[in-house]
């Protein structure tokens, strides 16, 4: 089965997708960009008011987008994020010279680090091996981009599946976000990853706009059906029209 991760922006939106079925919880600000960061007070505040009323539903929280260059500034977010009450600290892997470096630097560090590979310009085969080879806790694929390209628009599903296949035999938690909507919801299931992330299908005008529990209700029932039924189309169209995640 597939867990909904549903990323909010507040304590109201993180209680309320709880209580509509979200699986995991991520917290991030859409609009400071893919991966943009809560302050860590904030960070606290929806962590602990989670923790309150669901004890064991796990909890993910973003560093912000930072260049994978950046490795001290990224290490530093990550001790910070990390003491913050959440239970994985997702951050951005950009492709570049720098990102085995990063990788190592990460997986060194006492935190439950889950490197999200951005794929907007494809990913290096080997980045990913490296990745999966070094132990996270999870490894997810995503976009920078929101600009109505989902990641089946970077990546093809076959290598997707290969990705995900290489990451579950290194042990990690596998997941795919990057503006995924009720379009792609055939190819998630597919796949079938560990977590299916979603910010703008959840929404009601957009990934800017406030959290739909509806949708986050319909979407994580949908995800948990084998197959493709009526129901699905008569929510897919509303949903896909802010399905900018």
């Amino acid at each position: 089965m597939t867990a909904l991760l549903a990323s909010v922006r507040s304590e109201q939106e993180a209680l309320a997708a709880a209580r509509a079925g979200a699986e995991l919880i991520d917290l991030k600000e859409p609009r400071a960009g893919a991966l943009g960061g809560l302050p860590l007070a904030d960070i606290n505040k929806i962590a602990a008011a989670l923790r309150a009323q669901y004890a064991v539903k796990p909890i993910s929280a973003t560093i912000g987008d930072v260049d994978s260059d950046d490795i001290d500034e990224i290490v530093a977010r990550v001790i910070d994020v990390g003491a913050a009450g959440v239970d994985y600290v997702k951050v951005g892997i950009t492709p570049g010279p720098n990102a085995m470096r990063c990788l190592d630097a990460l997986a060194s560090l006492p935190a439950a680090v889950v490197p999200v590979m951005l794929c907007d310009a494809g990913v290096d085969a080997e980045l990913v091996a490296h990745a999966a080879s070094l132990g996270f806790v999870g490894v997810m694929f995503d976009t920078i981009g929101k600009d109505g390209k989902t990641l089946f628009d970077h990546v093809d599903e076959n290598t997707l599946g290969s990705w995900l296949r290489l990451a579950r035999k290194h042990g990690a938690m596998c997941g795919i976000a990057g503006s995924l909507g009720w379009s792609q919801l055939a190819q998630i299931r597919t796949l079938a990853p560990d977590v299916a992330g979603f910010r703008g299908a959840l929404c009601v005008d957009g990934r800017s706009s406030a959290l739909d529990p509806a949708r986050v209700a319909h979407l994580a029932n949908a995800l948990h059906r084998p197959a493709d039924t009526p129901a699905d189309h008569a929510r897919s169209e509303p949903a896909q029209a802010a399905s900018r995640a």
